[in-house]
């Protein structure tokens, strides 16, 4: 098997890995700072809410602790910032509301609390930014 082959079959495995831990996981999910129910609506007073499905126990879903506070702090009352750990008995409702396939998970609503976008893994505090501006929102 040539090197090409060996990184597209490790990738497919790792991604194989990761579905399986969360499809076997509990799928259930818990806010952090919020009450349940709080994150599927939009917060009435910002223009967008970022919610963030993943694990404390996931070393991706910890990498986005940081990024998830400098959005917060850089869109102070603009964007709210919920956190669910999807491997907890409490939110279930939450996995399944948001159709979770791997963590972590971004999901972004509108002030309506309409999803607007979506995006699964690592994501960068410098490219959320480019997104939430796409969108109208500034920091």
């Amino acid at each position: 098997m040539n090197q090409a082959n060996s990184k597209k079959l490790l990738g497919t495995v790792a991604s194989l890995s990761l579905f399986l831990i969360v499809g076997l996981g509990s799928l259930a999910a818990q806010g952090t700072g919020t009450k349940p129910g709080q994150a599927e609506t939009a917060d009435a007073k910002a223009l967008a809410t970022f919610i963030e499905l993943g694990s404390v126990d996931c070393v991706p879903c910890k990498a986005m602790r940081p990024v998830m506070a400098d959005i917060e702090t850089s869109y102070k009352g603009k964007v709210k910032v919920v956190f669910y750990d999807v491997w907890t008995k409490e939110g279930e409702p939450y996995g399944r509301k948001f159709r979770i396939r791997v963590i972590p998970t971004q999901v972004f609503l509108d002030k309506d609390g309409k999803e607007f976008y979506r995006h699964e893994g690592f994501f960068l505090a410098s490219d959320i930014k480019k997104m939430l501006s796409k969108n109208g929102i500034e920091s």
